[in-house]
């Protein structure tokens, strides 16, 4: 017999969130695409399988990635090759990225500096 012992509610926790989680994972909209869509690229076709799957991506059409549509209206399967190729040509086109568009700040107000001319002159 082992020495150690199996903490029976112990591992009735983990299995049980473990199913929670995947739950909760089969409620967003990958999954929901997965389940919609065939597991081939929209632009390359290559196709997938289960050993691959982590490398195919779900792209907003609209780079909306709030607006999601339970008809997948805005979803589109790309590889995650295709998927990088498509937002480059987005920032091409538009001059920025999302991250950069919620990144930016209005201008200071203040100016640091204002004073620096006459210091430097003493």
């Amino acid at each position: 017999m082992s020495s150690k012992t199996i903490d029976q509610s112990k591992l009735d926790r983990i299995v049980a969130q473990a199913r929670r989680d995947a739950a909760a994972r089969e409620t967003g909209y990958r999954e929901r695409a997965l389940k919609m869509y065939p597991w081939v690229c929209g632009r390359c076709a290559r196709e997938f399988t289960r050993s691959n799957l982590q490398e195919l991506t779900v792209h907003h059409r609209n780079h909306d990635h709030d607006f999601n549509p339970s008809d997948g209206s805005n979803w589109e399967l790309l590889c995650v090759y295709c998927h990088d190729n498509e937002h480059s040509r987005h920032i091409d086109y538009t001059g920025e990225s999302a991250s950069s568009a919620e990144s930016r700040t209005e201008s200071a107000t203040s100016n640091p500096f204002a004073g620096l001319k006459d210091l430097l002159k003493r």
